[in-house]
């Protein structure tokens, strides 16, 4: 008996020692087989709502701080963030029809449309905030800071493929998930990880709500499989920019049709977002809007991050524009 207790506390140890070394079975921790997952245990994820909350000061720190900064922006015109760049001799690419005369453009195939930056090669900021006076003062937006050297370097491989005009055609994306202060994270990157396939495994796993609050959103199949949520008996309720409702291809007469819970923006302005909650646990976020552009030829990135309390932030944001 004593032997196999003595086994017992043996195993035990090498199996609490295996979870915190550097790389873990995902499969052990999330139930979904992936043979390697780096492990990290940093900082809380910061997390910021424009415009109610203040977005520009800590990009601007976040800049002054570091030393070697990349970014690749779809927009930016906010003149401190723009003067912290420019003192750093940062590197910066941007879509070419918003680039500014001091910094890089990057092609592609429709538009460069990442919100990111890396600093130190250790901590990235993204989310759906151009970090322009609309996107930090006047729409809504999330911004998102994260301390890792795995994200950072599957980002800092995305900037890399823009300065070298790569579209489409790049690798996948070398480190998809992450153990955070033993949460997983997922991130993507589109047209090559086709962001919209990560979207709709998430959705299929809700089994209580789907909250989602977007600026354009076309794409019929996440559409339906919303509808197909909701009539197995899952909430699922929407905020959806006002402005772009009535576009070519939105789905939000088709959802109102089927009896969908979505509701206009009352923002004057835009509502920015592109994100999903699914059960009040997962948050999906980033750059990517649910369109066939936003998932086929736009350059985008988003984070899947399965974590409830990160996720209970997004709801507090999704109530408070719901009407």
């Amino acid at each position: 008996m004593r032997s196999r207790k003595a086994l017992f506390m043996i195993l035990a140890l090498f199996l609490i020692s295996y979870i915190f070394t550097t790389e873990v079975p995902t499969d052990f921790l999330t139930g979904n087989f992936i043979s390697k997952t780096p492990v990290e245990n940093k900082p809380e994820i910061q997390i910021y709502f424009c415009p109610k909350e203040d977005c520009v000061t800590p990009f601007v720190e976040l800049i002054k701080n570091s030393t070697d900064i990349k970014c690749a922006l779809y927009d930016l015109d906010i003149p401190q963030i723009i003067n912290a760049l420019k003192a750093k001799n940062a590197t910066v690419y941007m879509e070419e029809d918003n680039k500014l005369e001091e910094f890089n453009f990057g092609y592609s195939s429709a538009l460069m449309h990442n919100k990111f930056c890396i600093f130190d090669n250790n901590k990235i900021i993204t989310g759906s905030m151009n970090p322009t006076a609309n996107g930090a003062y006047l729409n809504n937006n999330n911004l998102i800071i994260i301390e890792s050297e795995y994200l950072s370097k599957n980002y800092l491989d995305e900037f890399n493929e823009i300065k070298d005009s790569i579209y489409g055609k790049g690798e996948e994306v070398k480190y998809p998930n992450l153990i955070y202060n033993s949460k997983l994270i997922e991130n993507y990157f589109c047209p090559e990880d086709s962001c919209k396939s990560h979207v709709l495994e998430e959705l299929s796993k809700a089994n209580e709500s789907i909250l989602f609050m977007t600026f354009s959103f076309t794409d019929k199949d996440i559409a339906d499989a919303l509808r197909s949520k909701e009539s197995q008996g899952i909430e699922v309720k929407g905020v959806m920019e006002a402005k772009r409702t009535n576009m070519q291809y939105n789905v939000y007469n088709y959802l109102i049709e089927n009896d969908m819970s979505v509701n206009k923006d009352v923002n004057p302005y835009n509502l920015h977002h592109k994100v999903f909650i699914i059960d009040e646990k997962t948050v999906i976020t980033g750059s990517y809007n649910p369109t066939g552009a936003g998932n086929e030829r736009n350059d985008e990135n988003i984070l899947i991050i399965h974590d409830n309390k990160i996720a209970t932030k997004y709801v507090d944001e999704f109530n408070s524009l719901y009407y």
